[in-house]
């Protein structure tokens, strides 16, 4: 059910809050990604998203660039489909 419901707002600020990172590299993916927020994310998304942003931010790096992809049991199907947004999001 969580997946068709969309995400408020304010939880919408938060997430993107948790979604500051140490590396410039991995802010700049997620500045991108994130202004203006993407249509239509649901509270899936953002636990998908919330779940990237558990990583260290280099094996965050290394899965925005494609040097790696998700390993089990981080590679559920909503994982790679956020990651994927993320990764194919066109630069400003």
């Amino acid at each position: 059910m969580s997946e068709t419901l969309l995400l408020h707002p304010h939880a919408y600020s938060k997430l993107r809050w948790r979604c500051r990172r140490g590396l410039l590299e991995n802010d700049l993916f997620f500045t991108t990604f994130s202004e203006p927020p993407p249509a239509g994310m649901t509270r899936a998304d953002a636990q998908a998203l919330d779940a990237l942003m558990a990583l260290p931010d280099n094996d965050l790096l290394d899965l925005f660039l494609r040097k790696s992809e998700p390993a089990a049991p981080l590679a559920t199907p909503q994982v790679i489909r956020v990651l994927e947004q993320v990764r194919n999001t066109p630069s400003k």
